[in-house]
């Protein structure tokens, strides 16, 4: 299966900026990138911080999410070398625009009779309405974020939305590997999500899982939970030989790819990681590497969370028994912060990165070892390597867990 599913291009933005280089300042260099954030009112909240880009009147509008997704689903056209009209499938991790709906229920506090929309102009697929806010109240909607990328993005083909969480975005890029090794699509650009908003934010502190400290220090001893982050990307996805034909500069091939779901709990892992580990075994046979070795370096789910982080350690003790100690494993959400539904394709993109470039990516934060992660971290400093293979794992409520094997061309 190797090479048959090659990427040709990317765009990404997190609380760092956008492109690559603001990645490398700041994941690859594990500088966190949290910060009280003034796009709510967070005094209700036991903390402040979240990984958000710096807000602002402009800074609002340009983060929303269908300006993010076409900016960066723009950027992986253009490196790729595509262009408008092309037939790919639009494939998108998101929950929709969370901030649409916290305006509609604000306004509807103060207007206790609002009027109804109509469809079309204003309506729910039509522009923005006379107020301003009607078109961008349709941005929840997560179909109708898939047919505004799509159409913005002057792309022709199947159009299908993942709303499964912290695994939408990577079971997207799951599905159209799917398609492509099929024969059924050449080509499909995958995008996922996920911008700071109150209402989300709102429940995570509910549930007593936002880091206390307003730090996020996975597989450490003194974690005390997760942050929330910005985080957007898209990647442009094509069989090998659509990419040869066109003459298609190769930046990583998918060689493998797997899902699964343990249904343990609805909010905890299986505590011995039976899901991720099934997920990544199932990647690892894809890639004809059934044992793991040629892995080079793992991007962890790493929440920094109590359950996650002992069930994600023992989950890929169990995927690859012989090799786990040996195998580099960092988490990228100590620099960017949980990006829920866009956490599959921005670790995806951070992945390749570091096959790229031949760094890996620090577990930030790192502090006191706990005996139930007993792996190699990568604690705090960026390491120099040379992996050909890496393998990059998601999980998310429910049970459901996601693996995807990248391979330097």
């Amino acid at each position: 299966m190797s090479g048959e599913v090659t990427v040709t291009g990317f765009g990404v933005r997190t609380a760092f900026g956008t492109g690559t280089e603001a990645l490398r300042r700041g994941v690859f260099a594990g500088v966190p990138s949290f910060r009280p954030t003034t796009r709510f009112d967070t005094g209700p909240y036991r903390t402040p911080m979240a990984a958000a880009a710096p807000d602002g009147p402009d800074a609002v509008e340009d983060w929303a999410l269908r300006h993010a997704l076409a900016q960066c689903g723009a950027e992986a056209l253009d490196m790729a070398g595509l262009r408008p009209g092309t037939e790919a499938a639009v494939l998108l991790g998101v929950a929709g625009d969370h901030t649409s709906i916290t305006r509609y229920w604000r306004t509807a506090a103060d207007s206790p009779s609002p009027k109804p929309v109509p469809d079309g102009p204003g309506g729910p697929g039509g522009p923005d309405g006379p107020d301003g806010t009607t078109g961008r109240n349709a941005d929840a909607v997560p179909a109708h974020l898939a047919e505004l990328l799509a159409g913005g993005l002057g792309l022709t083909g199947p159009r299908l939305t993942f709303t499964n969480a912290c695994v939408a975005s990577a079971a997207a890029i799951i599905h159209a590997c799917r398609l492509i090794s099929s024969g059924r699509i050449d080509t499909a650009v995958c995008a996922g999500g996920y911008l700071v908003e109150e209402e989300t934010f709102g429940k995570f502190d509910s549930g007593r899982a936002l880091s206390r400290d307003g730090m996020v220090r996975p597989f450490s001893a003194d974690r005390s939970g997760l942050l929330l982050g910005d985080g957007v990307a898209a990647v442009v996805l094509e069989s090998a030989e659509h990419a040869r034909r066109r003459g298609a500069r190769p930046l990583a091939a998918i060689a493998g790819w797997g899902a699964a779901t343990d249904a343990h709990h609805i909010a905890q892992p299986h505590p011995e990681g039976v899901g991720l580990a099934r997920a990544a075994r199932q990647a690892l046979r894809l890639a004809g590497d059934p044992d793991g070795a040629a892995l080079g370096y793992v991007n962890a789910h790493g929440t920094g969370t109590k359950y996650n982080d002992g069930a994600e350690t023992r989950g890929l003790r169990a995927a690859f028994p012989e090799r786990a100690e040996s195998i580099p494993v960092s988490s990228t959400k100590s620099t960017t912060g949980h990006l829920l539904e866009a956490a599959g394709v921005v670790e995806f993109v951070i992945t390749m990165l570091a096959l790229m470039d031949g760094v890996l990516p620090p577990t930030a934060g790192y502090g006191r070892p706990d005996p139930e992660c007993d792996l190699d971290y990568v604690p705090n400093q960026p390491r120099q390597a040379d992996p050909r293979r890496a393998l990059t794992v998601n999980a998310a409520f429910g049970g459901a867990n996601t693996a995807l094997v990248l391979e330097r061309p």
